[in-house]
């Protein structure tokens, strides 16, 4: 399975979430800080472990933060590296890092990129991001062709797993919603992002509390995996300030894959 693999990879491997358009970039061109916050601090790092279907572990996330840089030039890099392990890595044997850079303080998405291998098959590609000129340059390194312009929509994009560990600011109530733009690989989502439960969830780190969010395409016809009918949900934890995203879900339709929160870093 490849390409879940892949996409499950990318999707809890990379990251924030999105917010108002045009108004932004122009705020983004004077040094403006955007509304959220990055998601993740200097130094702090959350570890996953992962299960497929029935397959209780099949390997690792590892998600981590630091700043690089100063004064004008300083910068927030967030680094996701996945791979498959143990008897599952016989199977599937996935390696995967992608980096997500924000410009400091405003919190601004300057570039992602990722990598990834599963047997003979590679993914290289990049995302840079001309705010000045609503755009974004896609650049695929195995297949150039790919490589592409892409016009951005209303909204400051964020890469989908950093738009999840967002949410964390957030604060939302069962029955309440915020709307966010996100990235994933060369196409832009729009999504409402819901509060839909509450559940316990047992790590671990601990019994947590958390609310259970779920983005959706509701605002524009669904394209990528949503037009698929793949789902996504993230448990945050409501017990203390930390709100840690204790657990990630997502589900295709020949399986699904979770992460579940088993070691903590906290900011420096």
């Amino acid at each position: 399975m490849p390409a879940g693999a892949n996409a499950f990879g990318h999707i809890l491997g990379l990251v924030g979430l999105a917010f108002a358009a045009a108004a932004a970039c122009a705020a983004a061109a004077r040094g403006a800080a955007p509304a959220q916050p990055i998601g993740l601090r200097d130094g702090e790092t959350l570890t996953y472990s992962v299960r497929w279907g029935f397959i209780p572990f099949v390997g690792r996330i590892k998600i981590a933060a630091d700043s690089l840089g100063s004064g004008s030039s300083a910068v927030l890099r967030i680094t996701t590296t996945t791979w498959t392990s143990g008897l599952a890595r016989g199977i599937f044997p996935f390696d995967g890092r992608g980096e997500s850079v924000y410009r400091l303080p405003s919190g601004l998405l300057v570039s992602t990129s990722e990598w990834s291998a599963y047997r003979n098959k590679q993914v290289k590609n990049s995302v840079a991001f001309d705010y000045g000129r609503s755009e974004a340059t896609y650049t695929d390194a195995i297949r150039p062709s790919k490589t592409r312009k892409i016009p951005m929509p209303n909204g400051i994009p964020n890469d989908l797993i950093l738009a999840l560990i967002q949410t964390r600011s957030w604060n939302l109530k069962l029955g309440e919603q915020r709307d966010a733009l996100v990235i994933f690989e060369d196409q832009f989502f729009p999504l409402t992002i819901r509060a839909e439960d509450t559940a316990y969830v047992l790590t671990t780190l601990g019994l947590f509390k958390t609310v259970v969010l779920v983005p959706r395409m509701e605002k524009t016809a669904p394209v990528g995996f949503f037009k698929r009918g793949s789902t996504v949900r993230v448990w945050i934890e409501t017990d203390d300030d930390r709100h840690l995203p204790v657990r990630f879900e997502v589900a295709f339709r020949f399986g699904s894959g979770t992460a579940t929160l088993v070691d903590y870093t906290p900011p420096k």
